[in-house]
């Protein structure tokens, strides 16, 4: 026996094609904003590389700027040193305290040419001189 169609099947299939393309639409539109999704990732994670590195240089640049401020912190207390060694060789001078000003000026040039450190910041005198320092 052949089934007897009275039209039903035709509109089962009209609302099966009519739902068929209202998920194809939205398929494709879900397509579309996962396309546009991965384009904007993209875009973020280029600014996220380009914010690293940038990170990454003023990094370095801080490290640089941080050693190049401690040897100017160095070289500005050297300075220091000679000039307190200077000042103190004009003043004995002033006194005329020949065995100080010797001293003094021998630390100075040893300081000068390296042979000294730096942290010396008092001149090693006779001990009487010492003494004297002491109590003033």
């Amino acid at each position: 026996m052949v089934p007897i169609r009275n039209g039903l099947g035709a509109a089962r299939s009209k609302k099966r094609k009519l739902r068929d393309s209202k998920l194809t639409r939205s398929m494709k539109r879900i397509r579309a904003d996962m396309v546009k999704i991965n384009k904007g990732q993209e875009r973020i994670r280029a600014g996220q590389k380009e914010v690293r590195e940038k990170f990454e240089e003023i990094s370095k640049d801080t490290a640089k700027l941080k050693e190049e401020t401690n040897t100017i912190s160095k070289q500005s207390a050297a300075n220091q040193v000679t000039l307190d060694l200077m000042f103190q060789i004009v003043k004995a001078r002033s006194e005329n305290d020949a065995p100080k000003d010797a001293a003094l000026t021998q630390i100075l040039r040893a300081l000068i040419n390296g042979e000294a450190e730096p942290e010396l910041k008092r001149a090693k005198l006779p001990e009487e001189k010492q003494e004297q320092r002491l109590i003033t």
